[in-house]
């Protein structure tokens, strides 16, 4: 729980049994049920006109800053009861929530079944803070329903079956907490009609079509899954099968999942870590911060373990969202670098954390061929901004350790750990990459910073490219990324007032055969699909 030095708690049944009066919040125009107690703080709570279950509820809370936390529970006991907890995150710059849950009298904890979708309101000034949500299924008892969030998606416009599907292609979506849909495109390229294709709320990132068009995968945290796929009705099959399982349930949770086009009976699924310095990642028998391979049509009875199963891509790799593949069929990965990093020298610790350590786009290479080398994480980290640590004399690029010794010291990297192609500016959140059909540009998304005052990325931009004898490359060098690597091509004016329920925050692109690029963004007021193109 959020702990402060002044913090409120009240029940709902205490609250609203109180006197209470109805208002309408002019932002929203929605009209609440509201209470004020003695320390100032305001519960607002709207329901719909209905006797049926499974609506969803809208609360609010506004509190003034001196309040550090606030908390209201959902019925008239404090164990088996949704809490919700809102408090100011100056470093994400808005208002934050916390679903909790109290399992008998002991200290709440995070309570995940009860859906939270942030509204327009939410933030703080210099006296008070809002938070609004959207909230489903706060009471066990209740049915479940869901509010639209891209997390990721994959459009079928690619495969044997082209000219149907430039015909009459679709756009495979899959939302977290709801499933995968199946969106018809128009000429125009906007949707035209929409259908839920698999109901499953457990799924939350990884989508993709086996090469045919006949097997649609999908991912959960810890699962992958396989249906039969009919592409004419947008219809899978009866049942599921479990393609991988064994993948960790903490930490970064989304799995992205690829084929490779030269390789279409390898599926590619990554993996990122468990914490934000997961140290038993460095090994790698431990299955995680690692992309693996693992070939479908030798499929086991009971599908493949991830730690055990399958070959390793390459492991150090701490959040390798994003994957493509370039004109050779040669695999790169954006990952996104640590948070919260200091460099301690001598026992001093320094605080580096607002533009170190770079995110990075690394080059994995032949998916087909095993890649047991170390990518660095959670040891060996690239640099940014270089003037920040006063130590040693870095240039962007260059690999240090958080804390340097006689047993592995920044020298170390060099020869242990593979570098990154390409550094990106700290913090940016990368979460999807694809090259344009001459392969002369990478597009990548920048999700955006959560804990960097002030924000940056919330964009989508632009890497050239270049082939030589050596193969696909970026045209910049490292030393050169802050200058040359890449160019913005869709961004949030005034960026700095960003933050995670503010702002377009791009997670998947998928293009079509025009080369437009359709982008999810899961901003925590609403889920949206952008179509971005060249005039």
């Amino acid at each position: 729980m959020k702990t402060s030095v002044a913090g409120s708690l009240m029940l709902a049944s205490f609250a609203l049994g109180q006197i209470s009066k109805r208002y309408c919040d002019a932002s929203t125009s929605i009209c609440y049920t509201g209470w004020t107690g003695g320390n100032g703080v305001t519960i607002g709570v709207a329901l719909p006109d209905t006797t049926e279950s499974g609506f969803d509820t809208v609360l609010q809370i506004t509190s003034p800053i001196a309040n550090g936390w606030v908390g209201f529970s959902w019925g008239g006991t404090m164990p088996y009861v949704p809490l919700t907890l809102g408090w100011v995150n100056k470093a994400a710059n808005t208002v934050i929530y916390s679903s909790r849950m109290a399992f008998g009298l002991s200290l709440p904890q995070a309570y995940s079944s009860a859906e939270y979708t942030y509204m327009k309101g939410t933030g703080y000034n210099d006296t008070h803070w809002t938070l609004n949500c959207d909230i489903t299924n706060t009471r066990t008892d209740t049915n479940w329903c869901s509010k639209f969030l891209c997390w990721g998606f994959y459009p079928p416009f690619s495969g044997a079956d082209r000219k149907w599907l430039e015909s009459a292609g679709r756009l495979l979506i899959v939302q977290n907490g709801l499933g995968i849909t199946a969106h018809t495109i128009g000429n125009d390229g906007c949707l035209t009609s929409a259908k839920t294709v698999i109901a499953q709320r457990n799924l939350n990132h990884g989508i993709v079509l086996s090469a045919d068009g006949k097997t649609l995968y999908a991912s959960s945290a810890t699962q992958v899954y396989a249906w039969d796929y009919d592409a004419a009705t947008s219809s899978v099959g009866n049942s599921s099968r479990i393609v991988v399982s064994g993948m960790d349930s903490k930490g970064h949770v989304t799995r992205t999942l690829a084929f490779p086009p030269k390789h279409p009976h390898l599926l590619i699924v990554s993996h990122g870590s468990n914490d934000n310095f997961d140290y038993e990642a460095g090994n790698i028998k431990v299955g995680r911060s690692c992309i693996k391979a693992f070939d479908v049509k030798k499929l086991p009875m009971n599908g493949y373990d991830y730690p055990t199963g399958g070959y390793h891509l390459g492991y150090g790799l701490r959040n390798g969202v994003g994957l493509a593949f370039d004109g050779d069929g040669g695999l790169w990965e954006v990952e996104n670098a640590s948070d919260e990093i200091h460099r301690t020298v001598d026992g001093t610790s320094i605080d580096i954390h607002v533009d170190n350590p770079a995110d990075e786009l690394n080059y994995i290479g032949d998916p087909s061929k095993e890649n047991t080398q170390w990518y660095g994480y959670p040891t060996c980290y690239t640099v940014w901004k270089p003037d920040l640590i006063t130590d040693h004399n870095f240039t962007i690029g260059d690999q240090f350790v958080l804390t340097p010794n006689a047993t592995f010291a920044d020298a170390a990297c060099k020869t242990k750990s593979v570098a990154a192609k390409l550094a990106l500016q700290a913090h940016s959140a990368p979460l999807d990459a694809v090259f344009d059909k001459n392969f002369t540009s990478l597009y990548v998304t920048f999700h955006g910073s959560w804990n960097r005052n002030p924000s940056t990325g919330f964009k989508v931009v632009q890497v050239p490219f270049k082939k030589d004898a050596s193969g696909f490359s970026p045209k910049s060098a490292i030393a050169q990324s802050n200058s040359t690597g890449y160019t913005d091509i869709l961004w949030n004016p005034e960026v700095e007032h960003c933050s995670t329920t503010q702002c377009f925050r791009p997670v998947s692109i998928a293009k079509d055969r025009f080369e437009r690029m359709y982008i999810t963004s899961d901003s925590g007021m609403e889920g949206e699909l952008l179509l971005l193109g060249r005039a």
